[in-house]
């Protein structure tokens, strides 16, 4: 393999005009440019990144953390982190938490001694060690937390509306005339239930229905604990459920079979995150949309800002969600609970 003293012998020039015009650093003239460049085709010559990512102290590449990349919602996130990262010259070095502290860890303490310029983190359930944190803030890579806030970190924070989401699925249902809404939650201890919990009480609230604990069941993301809330809950007969995420509105779809209920006639339903093929379910999904890739774009856009110093203070910010219509909530059905009007 050709090094760069090859290519300066090859052109006639000093290693310092091969390193100039390899790494754009300064002035060379157009003909030394030209002769350095034949060089490096001819000896297919590949820079030394590390050596130069020293050098410049830059490695122009991004570290992304996300909880699971078979999850289509994440790897949306994870696509437009991708695409606004290549728009600025940066590569992305993705890795899987598997919602598990000990992993996320060590991905973290790997980004850092790879000298990522910046690190995007979906940060994994339960509390991060304090010796990772100080970590963390201290490195010369920021970090922007997506879809999950975690105080703590006290790191720039690109969200979604998990409360306005909540609440805006919840009061379609009682719009509907249902006043038994069960929910299926996450793990407690993760930001995105504890905001799609909070909207779905305020729903309730102010439409004064009273909060029966009975009605929440939590689960884990997964299809296998959607289906296991949904046994628990589906025993509590409610009129309508808003299930909170995806996979676990899979494993409850699962459940309401099990038990022979049929959704929307029997049981409503509600779920968490809108994709291509929710509207070939059937029933056809009524879901809460959120802004995967604006997230992923958005967040990169806030690491880059902070690198160019655009940033001194923490940033949170809350993107919006959409509360797409289908047949699973009942708006399509003749039937209407106490005569409410389909909108």
């Amino acid at each position: 393999m050709a090094t760069i003293y090859d290519v300066a012998k090859y052109a006639g020039v000093s290693v310092a005009t091969v390193s100039a015009v390899v790494n754009d650093s300064s002035f060379v003239s157009p003909e030394l440019r030209k002769k350095v460049t034949a060089a490096v085709e001819a000896l297919h010559y590949t820079p030394n990144l590390l050596a130069r990512s020293l050098a410049i102290k830059r490695t122009n590449t991004l570290g992304m953390l996300i909880p699971d990349i078979a999850n289509p919602f994440y790897s949306g996130i994870l696509r437009g982190v991708e695409d606004r990262a290549q728009k600025s010259g940066y590569a992305v070095i993705a890795g899987n938490s598997d919602n598990c502290t000990r992993k996320e860890e060590a991905y973290l303490n790997l980004l850092l001694s790879k000298r990522v310029d910046g690190i995007l983190l979906i940060k994994a359930p339960g509390e991060m060690s304090d010796s990772l944190r100080i970590k963390l803030q201290q490195a010369a890579s920021p970090v922007v937390l997506l879809d999950r806030d975690y105080a703590p970190l006290k790191a720039h924070t690109v969200l979604a509306d998990d409360f306005g989401g909540a609440r805006e699925a919840v009061e379609h249902l009682i719009l509907h005339g249902h006043r038994r809404i069960g929910i299926i939650i996450g793990p407690p201890h993760v930001s995105t239930t504890r905001g799609r919990l909070a909207g779905y009480k305020h729903a309730l609230s102010e439409n004064n229905i009273p909060f029966d604990p009975s009605l929440v069941v939590e689960g884990n993301y997964d299809i296998q604990e959607g289906f296991v809330a949904g046994m628990r809950l589906l025993k509590e007969k409610p009129t309508a459920v808003f299930v909170t995420n995806w996979t676990m509105t899979v494993g409850f779809l699962q459940a309401l079979e099990k038990m022979g209920i049929r959704c929307p006639a029997d049981v409503a339903l509600v779920s968490y995150d809108d994709f291509i093929w929710t509207g070939l379910f059937q029933p056809k999904l009524t879901a809460v949309a959120q802004p995967a890739y604006q997230l992923g774009y958005r967040g990169v856009e806030i690491l880059l800002g902070f690198l160019k110093g655009k940033f001194k203070r923490r940033r949170v910010e809350t993107l919006k969600n959409e509360l797409v219509i289908r047949e699973s909530c009942g708006v399509a059905c003749s039937r209407r609970i106490d005569g409410a009007p389909a909108v």
